[in-house]
């Protein structure tokens, strides 16, 4: 038998490969209202569908803006985060650009952040892409992300490397619960799920959720 809790309510239930087609999101929205997730995780072009299909229903609209590289410029950032609200998305999964906290820019590493989370006025995960960053650049990128008004930290995009507990473990000694962290990236079984919740992570990213809350409701009939 698994511990008592409710796996359902931290899943952000990704749709994000490369081929994605609306039948894929309408079974994603399907799903996410079944299970009663807080949100569907879908790409801008998607999000005006997604909310259509869950306007008046638990399971928010997450859009992921900048993503999966970052590289984008801020203003077309800027314009992604602002359209994504117009149409209907309550959250956002922001991918800074990594390149200027390598090269020390990091008063502009700093502007991008705020400035999407100031004029988009949803929720901000921002991604931190832990696997691309050394030790001490994961520290300034988390501290740069809660000075610049982050709502949550994310782990990564799932692109470049899976979640670890110690990273979920640092953005939980970073934070001190000021702002929510999302764990995503290879999180495969109920048992990884359940340890990253415990190490500090407030939602799980993947595509997966039904997967693994279908598995752990086995588990405990």
């Amino acid at each position: 038998m698994t511990p008592e809790i409710d796996l359902a309510k931290y899943i952000d239930h990704a749709v994000l490969d490369f081929t994605v087609t609306k039948d894929r999101v309408k079974q994603a929205c399907s799903e996410a209202e079944h299970f009663q997730f807080p949100a569907v995780c879908v790409y801008p072009c998607h999000v005006y569908y997604a909310a259509e299909l869950l306007h008046n229903k638990k399971p928010s609209v997450c859009a992921v803006i900048g993503f999966p590289s970052g590289m984008s410029t801020t203003t077309t950032k800027l314009y992604e985060a602002n359209e994504a609200v117009e149409n209907g998305a309550s959250e956002l999964d922001l991918m800074p650009n990594l390149g200027l906290l390598k090269e020390g820019e990091l008063e502009r590493f700093y502007l991008e952040i705020a400035q999407i989370t100031q004029e988009a006025g949803k929720p901000v995960k921002v991604i931190l892409e832990m696997s691309l960053l050394s030790p001490s650049e994961k520290q300034t990128a988390a501290e740069i992300a809660l000075q610049a008004g982050a709502n949550y930290l994310k782990t990564s995009t799932g692109f470049f490397g899976g979640v670890n507990l110690e990273d979920v473990q640092l953005l939980a000694g970073l934070t001190k619960g000021r702002v929510g962290i999302k764990a995503s990236g290879g999180i495969r079984t109920v048992d990884q799920a359940l340890a990253l919740i415990a190490a500090g992570a407030n939602r799980l990213g993947t595509s997966r959720g039904v997967e693994l809350v279908s598995s752990m409701q086995a588990e405990n009939t």
